[in-house]
């Protein structure tokens, strides 16, 4: 007993010591002391240690049930600040790095339930049908109320090759549904492109990762060797990643010295401004931005910032709200608490956390399917679908010759050489009404600017009149 009572003292003044630290550092925005009536909290935590200790039916580690306080401390701030064991830290910083293990999937806490932020293209989660919005309500047998981001985090991953089952709930589901999902490692592959209408570039970015900006740089330059004039950023299912990233990749469409994003926090040392530089030459295509409810933290500080500043036009659904500044905190035992220290602003001044990013266009993202139906088309076998992607005008019996034609002109070639490309192209936005709307949109941009700058608009003289009789 003299034994446990002595460890008491050291974990007080080990308490007293972390207080102190806190406050010579600048992690609490002012030096105040510690009121009387947390060291008599702290006091009772020791009676109620040595109780169970003593008393409770089984013995119980001491370890086990510190690391169970802590967690239920840092549980009653927000979902997004946590412990992290020494593995789940080292996981932490693995997962920066762009590769890692898992089901490939972004999850928050919104409303006490584990909800899937987005799931990462090409992933087991991904090619399973998990979508963005999905409530996971139990992992294998164990049910996540009250489960903490880290733990939930602790359960879905493990070995390579293994399968897990996950409990869905979904909207659109009468009754919850199990997914058996076999993990994998992790490989993001954080930028994609492709050339939509022979001038507007197509660049999605899966996730802010530490090469996300670098290969950004060769995504537009390969683009603007095929002599883009406009572009699509698709941010959409993109959970976030590195700050610095988000930063890096909305100068890359600014001028200098723009004010991209900035945090508020409770200390001055919380409080910072991040602004666009002329280190790398931006680019000036007309811009639209493409987001969703699976959009969320780095994702939303790139929208926010392109649209408070005019840059790009936003399409699409509402973003998750994710705005927030999580500081790492490395411990003295190989541990680490994830700790929420500001929040995020745009340019403007909006507020990112809770509220998300509205679009400037809103498109709700239907299945093709469903914009048939709506649009009154009726469906037809899919076979004669599958046959029609191949068939024009050329293909039809007595079909009327073209002037080309008529001339001698073959281009069948060419379109030989480019119709898997365009196959590929056509059934991708054929899928995505959100995409077709910005190609349209951008498409047209030409034909709009000459419009409008022939414009001639008539005003009436001040003394003219409509007589009536």
């Amino acid at each position: 007993m003299n034994w446990f009572k002595n460890n008491i003292k050291v974990a007080l003044c080990g308490a007293m010591l972390i207080f102190s630290y806190f406050s010579t550092t600048g992690l609490f925005a002012e030096e105040e002391k510690t009121p009387k009536s947390t060291y008599e909290k702290l006091k009772v935590f020791s009676e109620i240690l040595s109780l169970i200790e003593m008393n409770y039916v089984e013995s119980i580690e001491n370890d086990s049930m510190i690391e169970g306080a802590i967690k239920g401390m840092v549980k009653s701030l927000d979902p997004h600040t946590s412990y992290m064991p020494p593995a789940s830290y080292k996981q932490m910083q693995v997962e920066t790095t762009g590769k890692f293990g898992g089901l490939g999937i972004e999850i928050s806490v919104r409303d006490g339930v584990l909800t899937v932020v987005s799931p990462i293209e090409e992933t087991p989660a991904f090619r399973a049908g998990i979508k963005a919005g999905d409530k996971i309500i139990k992992i294998e047998n164990e049910s996540t109320l009250d489960m903490t981001l880290q733990d939930a985090v602790g359960l879905l991953r493990g070995e390579t090759g293994s399968p897990i089952k996950i409990t869905i709930f979904r909207k659109s589901f009468k009754a919850p549904k199990e997914f058996t999902i076999v993990r994998d490692i992790i490989k993001v592959r954080s930028i994609m492109s492709e050339l939509y209408e022979n001038d507007i570039g197509y660049i999605k970015i899966r996730s802010f990762s530490k090469n996300t900006s670098s290969d950004l740089d060769k995504a537009l330059e390969e683009l603007g060797q095929k002599g883009i004039t406009k572009l699509i950023l698709d941010v959409r299912n993109n959970p976030g990643g590195l700050l610095n990233q988000a930063v890096e990749v909305t100068d890359r469409f600014l001028n200098r010295e723009n004010l991209i994003v900035y945090t508020k926090g409770r200390s001055d040392e919380q409080n910072m401004r991040f602004t666009s530089h002329d280190k790398v030459a931006g680019v000036s295509y007309p811009m639209i931005i493409l987001v969703n409810g699976g959009s969320a933290s780095a994702s939303e500080i790139v929208a926010g910032a392109l649209q408070d500043l005019n840059r790009a036009v936003i399409l699409g659904t509402q973003t998750f709200g994710k705005g927030s500044v999580q500081t790492i905190i490395p411990l003295s035992d190989g541990s680490a608490l994830r700790l929420t220290t500001a929040r995020y602003y745009t340019p403007s001044g909006r507020v990112i956390q809770e509220n998300g990013i509205k679009p400037d266009i809103v498109v709700e993202m239907k299945p093709f399917s469903d914009v048939e139906k709506a649009e009154g088309i009726k469906e037809e076998p899919e076979e004669k679908t599958r046959l029609r992607r191949f068939l024009r005008e050329k293909d039809l019996k007595k079909h009327l010759k073209g002037k080309s034609s008529i001339e001698g002109a073959d281009d069948e070639r060419l379109d030989q050489l480019d119709g898997a490309k365009n196959k590929e192209l056509n059934e991708n936005l054929e899928k995505d009404n959100q995409l077709q709307q910005a190609v349209a949109l951008l498409s047209g941009w030409e034909v709009m600017k000459k419009m409008f700058k022939n414009l001639k608009v008539i005003t009436p003289k001040p003394d003219s009149r409509v007589g009536m009789k």
